[in-house]
C-alpha cells in the first residue's frame, strides 16, 4: 500500500469513527479509483438527536485545503477522542470536495481526492 492510498484509508476510517459518535449502527464506505483521484462515498444512518452536529459537516470538509498540512498530520488521524471535530477538519485538508447529504434517517458524504498522482 502505498502513501496516497494509507491517506485515502484514514480518511474512511475518521467517517467511520465520526458516525459512530453520532449513533450510527449501519456503515458503508466506498473507494473508487480512477484517472488519478479517488472518490470515497460513506453513508451512515444516525442519532437524531445529532441532526444540528451533521449540519456542520460541510463546514469541517469542505474548509480550505492545505498539501502541507496533509503531509504532516494525516498519521495523526484517530489520535484524539471519538468524534473529535479536529479530525473533521484534517479529513477536510486532505479532500478536494465534500458532498454531504442528510436525510431523515441517513447522510451520505462523497469526497474527491487527487489521491493518486
Amino acid at each position: 500500500m502505498n502513501h496516497e492510498e494509507r491517506k485515502v484509508a484514514k480518511i474512511v476510517e475518521e467517517l467511520t469513527i465520526y458516525f459512530f459518535s453520532v449513533g450510527a449502527s449501519q456503515i458503508y464506505s466506498s473507494i473508487e479509483r480512477e484517472e488519478g483521484n479517488a472518490t470515497i462515498t460513506v453513508k451512515a444512518n444516525y442519532d437524531i438527536r445529532y441532526r444540528e452536529e451533521l449540519e456542520n459537516l460541510d463546514i469541517y470538509l469542505n474548509g480550505p485545503k492545505n498539501d502541507g498540512m496533509e503531509d504532516v498530520y494525516w498519521e495523526l488521524a484517530g489520535s484524539g477522542n471519538l468524534g473529535e471535530t479536529s479530525e473533521l477538519l484534517l479529513v477536510g485538508m486532505m479532500v478536494d470536495e465534500a458532498e454531504i447529504r442528510i436525510g431523515e434517517d441517513f447522510v451520505e458524504v462523497r469526497m474527491e481526492k487527487e489521491a493518486f498522482r
